[in-house]
C-alpha cells in the first residue's frame, strides 16, 4: 500500500458512483487495546460484501489521515482514519488506516465484484 493521493483516490471513488458495488468496512482496536490497558474497551465493526449504490463520494483529510464518505439513497457510509491505498490485482480499491505500529485500525474496500 502507499500513502493516499487524494486526487487519484477521489477519481477512483467517483468512477464507482451510481453503480452497484460491494463494500467491505472494518474497524478494530480489538486485540490491540485490552492487552495494553486492561481498562480499555475493545470495539470493532465488520461488514463484508454489502451491496449498495452511492450517488456521491467524498474524500477529505489533513494530509496524514482521511475520511471517505459514500452518499447512498438512505444515508451515508463513511470511514475515518484512512492513510493508505492500493488498487489490487482484482481491480478493487483498498483503503486502510494503521496505528503507529502498523496495525490495521480501519479498512474500506470497494469492488464491482464480491470480495473473496
Amino acid at each position: 500500500m502507499k500513502p493516499i493521493e487524494i486526487e487519484k483516490v477521489q477519481e477512483i471513488l467517483q468512477s464507482y458512483e451510481n453503480k452497484e458495488v460491494y463494500v467491505h468496512l472494518e474497524t478494530t482496536n480489538g486485540a490491540y487495546a485490552s492487552h495494553i490497558n486492561e481498562k480499555a474497551y475493545n470495539v470493532g465493526a465488520f461488514i463484508r460484501n454489502a451491496k449498495l449504490a452511492y450517488s456521491k463520494a467524498t474524500i477529505v483529510g489533513d494530509g496524514k489521515t482521511y475520511r471517505v464518505g459514500l452518499k447512498t439513497e438512505l444515508g451515508w457510509v463513511y470511514a475515518e482514519g484512512l492513510s493508505d491505498w492500493i488498487i489490487n490485482e482484482d481491480e478493487q480499491l483498498l483503503l486502510a488506516g494503521h496505528d503507529r505500529e502498523g496495525r490495521l485500525m480501519v479498512a474500506l474496500e470497494i469492488s464491482e465484484a464480491p470480495f473473496k
